[in-house]
């Protein structure tokens, strides 16, 4: 472990599963839409196509340990793995997780982040298709402590790993959708209690904090709601989200930043009139911003905090799934180095075990948020990363 703890999210959901096959067809996977992907105006880079490692399936070992091998030469630590459990048992997407728990292999440390949102055809579909009803494909449950229990005993194999990543001895556990999660103080005391039953050093859940939604801001307001965020000082709102969700017993945040930096790059209510105009009048328009521009607001003078931990994002573009959304241009390794730099630079005077910068992420095709090679930029991304961490560490000796 280096001086700069980087740990990428990760998703799982590149091999076939017969619920997707339901829902949008014999062998769905993620790659179905990013190789349909195509430009939206000039200059706009898609599809994006694969380099080293190919269209690849995630039930294959070798992929499996070609990311690692990848994800080394970066500097990252280990990966972050979506992990999809819906409640009464329900999971989807566990294969790759699961075989590389039982095989051992790759020998690269991870950790888990539960991706506790309900599913829903929206995802995959254009305004124009939302307009006429979103389907909910699976449903984000909390049934309570034996569900809860039955949880945590499912993942004692990985938990015991000794690959598994930890901050301060326990076990990083992260949880994607904290605002939404009714019973989550309940849900971790029930878990911190349980580690010691069965033999764990114990917890350090870190919910990932979107600093600022700009949607649902509007809704509120347009329906006289008082109140509603994001109130006349961005940085002041995110750091009321930050303290609020720390005060439900969580050990840190990982915050989520590209919305705010939307915001503020564009302006609250070009951002939410954007996001409604889709949603409610089904008019397609891709929302376009400069990736330095973005970079200038990324990042923020909170994650200075202890238990505040930044998060990077080296790209976004989530057409290849909506054909509409919000897409940065102009990005590159270079400028994605300059961000990663200044991340180190936020993270350097904590403590070692808390210079966590997460990463997002290590293959989110459909989102335009990877850091694998690809036939634009080759290795330039990871090559970028490596720089910047070792950039990081020469200043520190």
């Amino acid at each position: 472990m280096g001086n700069n703890r980087v740990i990428a999210f990760y998703l799982p959901q590149y091999h076939p599963i017969p619920e997707n096959d339901a829902w949008w067809g014999p062998g769905f996977t993620e790659w179905t839409n990013v190789a349909a992907a195509r430009p939206l105006f000039r200059g706009h880079v898609q599809p994006r196509i694969p380099a080293d490692l190919g269209f690849y399936d995630l039930r294959l070992p070798e992929t499996r340990e070609a990311q690692a091998a990848l994800a080394r030469e970066a500097g990252i630590e280990g990966f972050c793995y979506y992990h999809y459990w819906f409640g009464n048992r329900r999971q989807l997407l566990e294969r790759p997780f699961n075989e590389v728990v039982a095989s051992g292999k790759p020998d690269f440390p991870f950790c888990l982040c539960w991706a506790n949102h309900t599913w829903a055809s929206s995802t995959w579909t254009n305004a124009k298709s939302r307009k006429k009803g979103s389907q909910i494909l699976m449903e984000q449950l909390y049934p309570g402590r034996e569900d809860n229990e039955a949880h945590l005993r499912m993942l004692l194999p990985a938990f015991r790993d000794p690959r598994y990543i930890k901050v301060n001895g326990k076990l990083l556990f992260a949880i994607f959708d904290p605002f939404n999660f009714k019973g989550a103080s309940e849900f971790m005391a029930q878990w911190r209690e349980l580690a010691g039953e069965y033999g764990l050093a114990g917890f350090h859940f870190v919910a990932v904090v979107r600093t600022a939604n700009p949607t649902s801001y509007a809704k509120s307001k347009l329906s006289g709601k008082s109140g509603a965020e994001p109130g006349p000082d961005p940085e002041a709102v995110a750091r009321e989200r930050v303290d609020r969700i720390l005060s439900q017993g969580y050990d840190a945040v990982a915050t989520d930043n590209h919305q705010f930096a939307q915001i503020q790059s564009k302006g609250l209510w070009q951002n939410a009139l954007h996001d409604l105009m889709a949603q409610y009048l089904g008019i397609r328009r891709p929302f376009r911003f400069r990736q330095e521009e973005i970079n200038r607001h990324m990042l923020l003078d909170l994650e200075r905090r202890e238990n505040v931990y930044p998060t990077l994002v080296p790209n976004w573009d989530r057409t290849p799934r909506t054909k509409e959304d919000s897409i940065y241009v102009d990005s590159t390794p270079e400028v994605f180095e300059k961000l990663a730099r200044r991340a180190f630079d936020l993270v350097k005077d904590k403590a070692a075990e808390h210079r966590l910068v997460f990463l997002k992420s290590w293959n989110e095709w459909g989102e335009g948020n990877y850091m694998e090679p690809d036939r634009q930029y080759g290795r330039g991304y990871i090559e970028a990363l490596r720089r910047a961490i070792d950039a990081s560490e020469e200043a520190d000796s």
